[in-house]
């Protein structure tokens, strides 16, 4: 590992390019609605006539549904500092055929619905390995139930397979991770993974939505279980927009990423599952009190 000082060589500031370049849309979906293939398929239909009524295209999903398989771990101190502050620090590890990648990606985030809040916070490794950084829109369900969005704001650094051991001291990690330096945890505590809930994750692409004037976005929905029992945690189904900047999506097009957004509440809302975020759902698996309201 780098120390700090060799590192600050090349550690550039963030710079207005940096700013939002991705809009990705979160709908959460009850797992039970997901027993085996045919769900996938099923709900593949609700989205294609949400978009077709709009004129949106989606295409095809396969008819041999083949689901990428990913094991997702958090990472916090034990009161849940990194989380209490905003901050999420996720791990997840690719399968194929069974068995684990070598490689694995490892995030860590910070959300916040104030746009310069998130945007302050500069989440870049001082680490010797290949990231990307993303800062986001992300849409969310509202939190009161109702049909509709909110958005939250998301600075994020993805990395590829970094050399750190996550099961150590704070304040080790913290050296790793500049920006966890202002949490006000204990240096001395361990982290450790969150609630011990090792997550399966079964991940299907459901086709290409096409929103017109080149504006396109993969819509995935994703099956999160238990690994260790099997038992079923939540679903989901996204999409993701990609672009140089906001002011370079038109408006209609950038409407009817919303309208869909909501069609598709209204069309399948008995598969939606409101009031929480993925990531709410396994930090409330446990007993420690939560200060954080996703």
């Amino acid at each position: 590992m780098r120390t700090q000082a060799e590192s600050s060589k090349f550690y550039e500031p963030i710079v207005p390019s940096d700013q939002i370049q991705y809009r990705e849309y979160k709908l959460l979906l009850k797992p039970e609605r997901f027993p085996d293939e045919k769900a996938f398929h099923k709900f593949w239909k609700l989205a294609h006539h949400a978009a077709k009524s709009l004129g949106i295209k989606l295409g095809k999903i396969d008819e041999s549904v083949k689901p990428h398989q990913r094991e997702v771990v958090f990472y916090d101190t034990p009161h849940f500092k990194l989380y209490n502050h905003g901050f999420i620090l996720r791990k997840r590890t690719f399968y194929h055929h069974g068995l684990p990648d070598a490689k694995h990606e490892l995030v860590i985030k910070f959300r916040h619905p104030e746009k310069k809040t998130a945007l302050a916070v500069d989440p870049r490794p001082l680490l010797p390995c290949a990231y990307t950084l993303k800062f986001k829109e992300e849409i969310l369900l509202p939190k009161d139930g109702a049909l509709g969005m909110r958005l939250v704001y998301s600075h994020n650094c993805e990395l590829d397979t970094p050399n750190i051991i996550l099961t150590q001291r704070f304040e080790t990690t913290a050296e790793a991770f500049p920006a966890l330096k202002k949490i006000d945890a204990n240096p001395k505590a361990a982290l450790s993974v969150v609630n011990g809930v090792s997550i399966q994750e079964y991940q299907v692409d459901l086709g290409m939505l096409d929103f017109g004037h080149k504006l396109e976005a993969k819509a995935t929905l994703a099956v999160w279980r238990v690994r260790t029992t099997n038992t079923p945690i939540v679903a989901e189904f996204g999409y993701q927009l990609k672009f140089d900047s906001p002011e370079a999506v038109r408006r209609k097009q950038r409407e009817l990423s919303e309208f869909f957004y909501t069609a598709l509440q209204s069309r399948a809302s008995d598969w939606v599952q409101r009031g929480t975020t993925k990531t709410a759902l396994i930090y409330g698996y446990g007993n420690t009190s939560l200060k954080h309201d996703e």
